[in-house]
């Protein structure tokens, strides 16, 4: 299972940006701790150091949506400014975010289906009495293109993947990059109050206490499979 998720400070001062590089910290260790994987698909440094504004993470693992469940929400961090002693305030939140996945754009060139016709010469002259042109589509997409660079077929198909594959490509970075945009609508949807989690104190000391009871109930499995044993 695939998840991507935002971690944002939205709008906040340097105080947020700090506490979402700290949140991070915390958050991956418990990513590796629960065997997900992950990968860093964009990220937005701070206006200081050890600050960031943003990080977009995609998560694979089987157990990634119940693992989401205890983070996706506001994140409080409670304590006195680091960058401004006299400032009064003492709560700052940020955000994480699950964003949509939809269908990546994959590559194949068993997508691809071929078409050779002639070369055609300006004013629709033939150049070629051979089949030498190619043209390529790549089926999912519907993306096409058209090569007679060459008097070789085979040169020719060569060239329409390379084409091709660098007009897929470019089909899937305008996607990643509409939901780039797309996703900064997060920066602004930052909500205080009824956060999932909760750390306090310039040691970041994480306050949430898990309510699964999933290791209970392993343990407890574990116990009444010994002493189903032991009575055997």
């Amino acid at each position: 299972m695939e998840k991507l998720i935002q971690i944002t400070s939205g709008r906040g001062p340097l105080e947020c940006q700090w506490v979402v590089a700290k949140v991070l910290k915390t958050f991956l260790e418990e990513v590796k701790q629960n065997k997900i994987e992950y990968e860093i698909i964009h990220r937005e440094n701070g206006d200081e150091n050890l600050a960031l504004k943003s990080i977009t993470l995609l998560l694979k693992g089987k157990d990634t949506a119940e693992f989401l469940k205890s983070w996706v929400g506001s994140i409080c961090w409670t304590g006195k400014s680091m960058f401004r002693k006299l400032h009064k305030r003492s709560n700052w939140f940020i955000g994480i975010f699950e964003l949509k996945i939809e269908d990546a754009v994959r590559f194949d060139e068993k997508d691809i289906r071929f078409q050779t016709t002639r070369s055609q010469g300006s004013g629709g002259q033939n150049v070629n009495k051979v089949n030498t042109a190619v043209r390529a589509t790549h089926l999912p997409t519907g993306l096409s293109v058209f090569v007679q660079y060459t008097r070789s077929q085979l040169e020719n198909k060569k060239l329409s993947v390379i084409r091709l594959k660098e007009k897929v490509m470019g089909l899937h970075i305008q996607q990643l990059e509409k939901k780039m945009q797309e996703t900064w609508n997060n920066h602004l949807q930052v909500q205080r109050g009824n956060p999932v989690r909760t750390f306090s104190g310039t040691d970041f000391k994480n306050n949430y206490q898990d309510k699964s009871y999933k290791k209970q109930r392993n343990i407890l499995k574990h116990e009444l499979k010994n002493d189903s044993n032991d009575l055997n």
